[in-house]
């Protein structure tokens, strides 16, 4: 994986130079860039954000302490219908902290421009167009929706986050979904503090760096009438792009923004007066250790009086530590309920959470861990962060958002995640499919865990069918997934009747008829699925002139390219590697003889990455049809693009080549 995280994300040592100064103020808006019509640069583009600036500072409150301070504007200018949506701005701040008072964010400045009768008319945003609403118990959401913005409108609007966690700055996007004309970035650190700055994405940005005289001034704790002022020295670095490209969507991506050019800071050192130095992630064993030392996780992670009349009951009558594991992975994933909020630390204690049976990942997940180790199989917590969440490239606690659980069993290593209903034993949920997690154990030390999975997932197809004389298809087939295809499938259908489920096969499936319609072992999740039905087809075999043409997968016939775009910036992102087999029985109908087929071809991409065969054969009156298609890894490197794009092209193809029937 080491190559592919060199490609996107790494550390920001930073370089000296400079960057012609430019003005760019609230309220300057001129008639010029209301009256134009299209971005100049980019012709296509809805909106453009003509310029975005933040800067992150510290206060200081006796009561409690630094906070950081993040203050942004905008000024977007709208060119079409589609950019409108960019009058609606909002920012998520964290309200569930232990130990710190609430993020507050503020909104001010928000106006909206435009021409009318060759003047500039402002219209304010009023307290009407400002909301407040609560995503979750830890997370809120403030949110703006302009007034009288339409095409042609120029919007500029401010806001201030701030926080008492200072451990990690907000992310600052200098690339957006539309172009940005200049975007600038400025952090005053005071000498208090050392963080470590990490670079996300592949564009250039400028840096200039300044040691500065700071301070900070704050009410005296014993006189609140006098104010006290504090000078220190202050670093302040500053980030600068120009005429930076929306980042476009691409199909098979892990997670957009591992991609967009950002700028995050994360606290590595404080160095107070008078008190030693205190390190906060300079080494992976670091990160474990701090873990560990906060009480909702390694003193969580002991206890384990509240489980064993269970686990007693539990394991009574197995006997093998496989059975044990299987025995105990499924009674806490049926016991417990994920409550959506992924976490390395308890909210209200293991013990609490089972006894309402509801919890978070760390919860869950270090109820599983103390459960298998008093039942004398070896478990540790592991580290990861979640496909959403982003890649935790450099040591860092702030990177992970989750906990799995890590077991061993004859040497051999078994990774699980409880707080997917439908995920098994050695199947992670797919949004845990994210790099590489850290494995930690109490002493301190730990251990990288690839999350990615080696094994191909498989789907066999077995169809069996006949055409009769009018075109018409019948028969039967029968479709075994097995491991991440499995999981797929139960992630698929969970939110669906029986009912909905058929009819958005049939769909697309290419309008078939579904009857009869049978899974096998769905409910107590082994390894593998198995579906069967009856189908009837009315539409796969086009007759012309008297003969037949029918493609050889029928309704399972791939169409089109996932890959159209002419350049690749991203990685492509499968998830797990995968193998797709179909082997098709036809009975051509009487009166009819096979004219033609497509001849046998085997299409292999560059380096193994993907394989294609494609078999047919006759006997009697019967086709033999024998398609394997492979996908030999999880994810590769943008380098590899035009060959896959050039591979699934030549699939198609050939999936799209006719069988031919003609009277005898």
């Amino acid at each position: 994986m080491t190559f592919i995280k060199g490609l996107f994300l790494f550390l920001f040592l930073g370089f000296f130079s400079k960057i012609n100064a430019q003005n760019f103020e609230l309220g300057k808006v001129s008639i010029e860039e209301l009256q134009e019509k299209e971005d100049p640069i980019d012709s296509t583009a809805a909106a453009v954000i003509l310029f975005n600036k933040a800067q992150t500072f510290f206060t200081y409150d006796v009561n409690n302490g630094f906070s950081i301070n993040t203050e942004q504007v905008f000024r977007i200018k709208i060119y079409k219908k589609e950019g409108l949506k960019w009058a609606n701005y909002k920012v998520s701040y964290y309200v569930g902290y232990e130990r710190y008072n609430d993020d507050k964010v503020e909104f001010d400045d928000c106006v909206t421009y435009n021409v009318e009768s060759g003047r500039i008319v402002r219209t304010k945003l009023t307290r009407e167009g400002k909301f407040n609403t609560s995503i979750n118990k830890y997370w809120k959401e403030a949110s703006i929706a302009m007034p009288n913005v339409r095409v042609g409108s120029v919007i500029e609007y401010r806001y201030i986050l701030k926080s008492e966690n200072i451990v990690k700055f907000p992310v600052f996007n200098f690339q957006q979904d539309i172009p940005v004309n200049y975007s600038e970035y400025v952090t005053k650190i005071p000498g208090f503090f050392i963080y470590k700055a990490i670079k996300r994405g592949t564009f250039e940005m400028e840096f200039e760096s300044e040691i500065a005289r700071g301070s900070i001034s704050f009410a005296n704790k014993n006189n609140i009438t006098k104010t006290k002022v504090v000078s220190f020295g202050q670093v302040n670095n500053r980030y600068m792009a120009k005429n930076i490209p929306a980042l476009k969507e691409e199909s098979f991506v892990d997670n957009m923004d591992n991609y967009r050019a950002s700028i995050c800071n994360e606290l590595e050192q404080t160095h107070f007066p008078d008190e030693r130095t205190k390190d906060y992630s300079l080494t992976w064993e670091g990160v474990a250790k701090n873990v560990f030392d906060y009480n909702s996780f390694g003193r969580e992670l002991n206890k384990d009086d509240y489980l064993e009349a269970d686990l007693k009951r539990i394991i009574s009558e197995v006997n093998t530590q496989s059975d044990k594991l299987d025995a105990i992975f499924k009674f806490v994933q049926h016991k417990m309920n994920f409550d959506g909020d992924h976490s390395i630390l308890t909210n209200k204690g293991v013990k609490k959470a089972y006894q309402e049976e509801t919890g978070n990942a760390a919860e869950i997940n270090l109820i599983l861990i103390a459960m298998l180790n008093s039942a004398g199989i070896k478990a540790d917590p592991v580290l990861i962060s979640t496909r959403g969440n982003g890649v935790p490239v450099y040591p860092n606690r702030t990177g992970f958002n989750s906990v799995i659980a890590a077991a061993e069993i004859d040497g051999k290593q078994i990774l699980m995640d409880a707080t997917n209903k439908y995920s098994s034993i050695g199947i992670l949920p797919l949004e845990d499919l994210n790099w590489t997690g850290r494995l930690i154990k109490e002493d301190g030390g730990s251990q990288e865990i690839n999350l990615v999975p080696n094994k191909a997932s498989s789907e066999n197809v077995n169809f069996v069918g006949s055409i009769d004389d009018k075109g018409k298809i019948i028969g039967q087939a029968r479709s075994k997934k097995t491991d991440y295809e499995a999981l797929s499938y139960r992630e698929r259908k969970k939110l669906l009747s029986n009912d909905a489920y058929i009819a958005k096969t049939e769909n697309a499936l290419g309008g078939i008829l579904i009857e009869n319609y049978t899974v096998k072992d769905n409910i107590n999740l082994s390894p593998s699925v198995i579906e069967s039905f009856d189908f009837v087809s009315n539409n796969h075999c086009e007759i012309i002139a008297g003969k037949m043409y029918i493609n050889p997968l029928l309704f399972y016939t791939d169409t089109k390219n996932p890959f159209v775009q002419e350049k690749r910036q991203m990685p492509i992102y499968f998830g797990y590697p995968r193998q797709m087999k179909f082997n098709i029985n036809i009975e051509i109908p009487k009166g009819y003889k096979v004219e033609s087929l497509p001849n046998p071809i085997k299409i292999l991409a560059k380096d193994g990455i993907a394989s294609f065969s494609f078999n047919l054969q006759t006997e009697g009156n019967k086709i033999q049809i024998s398609v394997l298609e492979e996908l030999n890894l999880a994810m590769v490197t943008a380098d590899y693009y035009d060959a896959l794009k050039e591979f699934y092209q030549k699939m198609i193809d050939k999936q799209n080549e006719k069988i031919v029937l003609t009277k005898i």
